[in-house]
């Protein structure tokens, strides 16, 4: 379950113009867990912060990054004997959170499933009924629990995947190191996840674009659906536009359902997801889109505390939004 992520580039559109103008700002950018991220925050200390946030994006890397087999989750997904650290425990709890609250729609275990469809770290297999059966007996957040500092798995095949919360983490901690460096004005965004806080260069509440989904629509931050104000708050998005593939006609999406096995085929195109923290929001967004429009919306009667923007499919394949009121009144018009 690679997310890419799509909230897409982060529209800062006051870059291009200010990024060297106003007054100790300053705007880091880098690589990390096989994506870019960008940085803007007031600097008052005019202190070089470039080091010291590659070092913390490399030391998670290397306790999250599926990639990695020497990483603590690959080293638990090779069944070695092997202590997690806070990073893991933090994304593992998070998780399980989620998938108990989504009744499994969102599901840290489902990683033999993402392999087995040609969206995780190994080859796509030629999958049918049989095989997609017996993967799913590999699969469920049950099925996995921390015991003194170590993952239990009910069966060694069990392959975790953290992909759609691991990166939401990684600019809360971004955002954590600024807080008790007592930064309070900055905008963190890692692979299109983002958090904002407190003002602009220009003295303004942050502005964050969110692509529209539609197929084609590849350069992030070219086509956008909206924009929306961002206080001191998180927003993540998942979609189904850009991470796919076709076979025989058929449209796979990369939002594996636990429940079948199998992609998910829902109407909904892109869940935007506003939350105090960026792993929430992140966790929130695959699970939206793997339950789908209307059981979304059934869900967010019990998590008042999410706030969320929805694009849909029509019956007549027409563009619809669906928004709770504590996210449309931050969207500019």
């Amino acid at each position: 379950m690679r997310k890419i992520f799509y909230l897409g580039w982060i529209a800062m559109l006051f870059i291009s113009c200010t990024r060297f103008q106003a007054d100790k700002y300053s705007y880091i950018e880098g690589f990390t867990q096989g994506t870019t991220y960008h940085i803007t925050f007031l600097n008052k200390k005019q202190k070089d912060y470039s080091k010291q946030i590659q070092g913390l994006l490399d030391s998670f890397a290397m306790s999250l990054s599926i990639y990695n087999p020497q990483s603590i989750i690959g080293r638990v997904n090779n069944n070695e004997d092997v202590s997690v650290d806070q990073f893991f425990t933090v994304v593992f709890n998070k998780a399980q959170e989620v998938a108990r609250e989504s009744s499994g729609a969102f599901d840290i275990t489902v990683g033999p499933l993402v392999n087995a469809w040609g969206f995780g770290i190994a080859p796509k297999m030629k999958v049918d009924s049989s095989e997609i059966d017996s993967l799913r007996k590999l699969v469920g957040y049950q099925k996995v629990k921390l015991v003194n500092g170590k993952v239990v798995k009910d069966m060694p095949g069990i392959k975790l995947d953290d992909n759609a919360l691991a990166p939401g983490y990684s600019v809360d901690l971004v955002s954590q190191l600024f807080e008790s460096e007592d930064i309070r004005n900055y905008l963190v965004e890692i692979g299109g996840e983002v958090r904002a806080r407190g003002r602009n260069p220009k003295g303004q509440i942050w502005n964050v674009g969110i692509d529209k989904p539609e197929e084609g629509n590849n350069v992030p931050g070219s086509d956008l659906q909206s924009i929306v104000r961002l206080k001191n708050k998180a927003v993540a998005t998942s979609g189904n536009y850009r991470k796919f593939y076709e076979e025989n006609g058929v449209k796979y999406s990369h939002h594996i359902d636990p429940s079948t096995g199998y992609p998910a085929h829902q109407n909904l195109l892109s869940a935007s997801v506003m939350a105090d923290d960026c792993i929430t929001a992140d966790a929130w967004g695959t699970a939206f889109m793997v339950l789908g429009l209307e059981k979304s919306k059934e869900l967010l009667r019990k998590h008042p505390e999410l706030n969320v923007y929805f694009v849909y499919s029509d019956s007549l394949g027409r563009y619809r939004v669906w928004s709770t009121g504590g996210f449309q009144k931050w969207i500019e018009e």
